[in-house]
């Protein structure tokens, strides 16, 4: 364990930092984009899709949102702030602010390099790197890296999180919510069924809304809280605080850490739904997707967090694993804090709901990693998956799953963090050196704009190659063979269309 976390903490502290001039870079190439174009961002949400085989911008909003929404922003707030104390908040709002602009990139990029495979819009990471930067190994590579840890690794920081909490909350010993979920998943992505996913789907946005009063009831209730709780969080982020200023450091690496883990701006999760997105301007789904983060962290997240720390709920701990403040002795850092903020308003309602609310963020997201994993295994394979591949993806994001739900939270946390952080360090420095596309496709949609045009991309006369999707039919044609070829028929179509929400 204690390798573990040192690789984790070797990859993580500096990338705090990087993360953070990542987003400002972005935030200044684009002129701040994430901020001056919030309004047309609202106005292009609601625009309807195109009849050419995507979803609309705000299917891929919400799409996100509910892949992004979930143990992150319950369960990660709680780790963040017993390992860097109430100041880490303030630096997951700064680095969801800036992140924004590193996850319009990200997004960008991922439209402008789709392509139309089957029908439907396809694109990614791998897609961008491959077609942008036109470097093959390290398009692979990125491949094998999101196809592992969204298949063998990701699912089991999920999966813990529902034991726990269910744990917390009912008693049900982590075993049988290990086998319950495992069969679950089984399910849907052996036996294709889609009503679990379906029931799931619907239940989201329902959760999301009752999170959300919920933690409203809790602030109301502890209004006089409120303004002692901000600062708190304020001094101690800036190491201001008689007892956490010895553990600022921790709260800007923590706060970053677990931003990026909720709302993974920068670490490409997102480009999968934005690349499905119908939108006649790739700068349109950047837009889109930026005011997700936003969402995800600054709205979300930070509710959790205010309730944490208004109520009180909440242990800090140095690095040595010596108690700064102790206020909820014995209690493991995670969704237990929430659903023990929660309780300290609504006795016997919080760890319930709490944990109600996780299962379903949790599970959904879950089946959406597969998809994910799915999509790069077949960019690697350069064909649909034969059985032998197929059912070695399957079996294994169930066996991780089910590993997941029975072993300890802070090591599925930390295996989770090195595969987040080594994801993070790639894809960032990739869309680093496609910055120069992202700024021409940014000044592309600010000169149509004041032109008094709906922007419509043309790569040519911007001189961007490999963007096959948007030429011209005789092109396209020509691209989708290609695309065939090296790609292979994606017909994880339904899974996507079944399970990423």
């Amino acid at each position: 364990m204690e390798t573990l976390v040192a690789i984790s903490d070797g990859l993580w502290n500096p990338m705090a930092y990087f993360a953070l001039a990542v987003g400002l870079f972005f935030t200044v190439i684009t002129n701040a984009a994430q901020f001056r174009l919030l309004p047309d961002t609202v106005r292009q949400i609601f625009k309807p899709k195109a009849e050419d085989g995507g979803i609309s911008p705000l299917q891929a909003l919400l799409l996100t949102i509910s892949s992004r929404v979930g143990v992150g922003n319950i369960a990660g707030v709680g780790t963040a702030v017993a390992a860097g104390g109430p100041g880490a908040l303030l630096w997951m709002v700064v680095c969801a602010l800036l992140g924004s602009a590193s996850a319009f990139a990200e997004s960008t990029l991922a439209q402008v390099f789709k392509r139309k495979i089957n029908g439907e819009h396809r694109g990614g990471m791998p897609f961008y790197v491959r077609y942008g930067l036109r470097i093959k190994w390290l398009a692979a590579l990125l491949a094998v890296m999101t196809m592992v840890g969204y298949g063998f690794v990701f699912p089991g920081v999920q999966s813990n999180n529902i034991a726990s909490s269910l744990e917390h909350a009912f008693n049900i010993p982590t075993w049988i919510t290990a086998v319950g979920v495992s069969v679950l998943l089984g399910f849907v992505v052996i036996g294709g069924t889609k009503r679990v996913v379906g029931a799931a789907q619907f239940m989201v946005p329902i959760m999301a809304v009752g999170y959300i009063l919920t933690a409203i009831i809790v602030v109301l209730f502890n209004i006089d809280q409120l303004l002692p709780a901000l600062g708190l969080i304020v001094s101690s982020a800036f190491g201001m605080n008689e007892v956490f200023g010895g553990i600022a450091g921790a709260a800007v690496a923590w706060g970053v850490r677990r931003a990026v883990f909720s709302n993974v701006a920068g670490v490409g999760e997102g480009t999968y739904g934005s690349a499905a997105a119908s939108v006649s301007h790739p700068a349109k789904q950047g837009l889109v997707q930026s005011f997700s983060i936003f969402i995800d962290t600054v709205v979300v997240c930070f509710a959790t967090g205010i309730m944490i720390v208004m109520t009180g709920s909440y242990n800090v701990f140095a690095d040595n694993g010596d108690a700064i403040v102790s206020n909820v002795p014995g209690m493991e850092a995670g969704s237990a804090y929430t659903q023990e903020a929660v309780n300290a308003v609504l006795p016997g309602f919080g760890p319930g709901f709490v944990a109600i609310a996780l299962f379903f963020f949790a599970f959904t997201t879950l089946v959406a990693f597969f998809y994910i994993a799915h999509t790069n295994l077949v960019f690697l394979a350069g064909r649909e998956l034969g059985p032998a591949l197929s059912w070695t993806l399957k079996l294994g994001m169930i066996g991780i799953t089910f590993y997941g739900a029975v072993e300890s939270a802070s090591v599925m946390w930390t295996i989770g963090d090195i595969g987040y952080a080594s994801l993070g360090w790639v894809n960032m420095a990739c869309i680093l050196m496609l910055s120069p596309m992202v700024r021409k496709v940014i000044k592309d949609y600010d000169r149509q704009r004041k032109m008094g045009l709906d922007p419509v991309f043309d790569p040519r006369p911007l001189g961007i190659t490999g963007a096959d999707f948007w030429m011209p039919a005789t092109h396209t044609a020509a691209a989708a063979t290609q695309t065939h070829r090296s790609a292979g028929d994606d017909s994880s179509a339904g899974v996507e269309n079944g399970s990423r929400r």
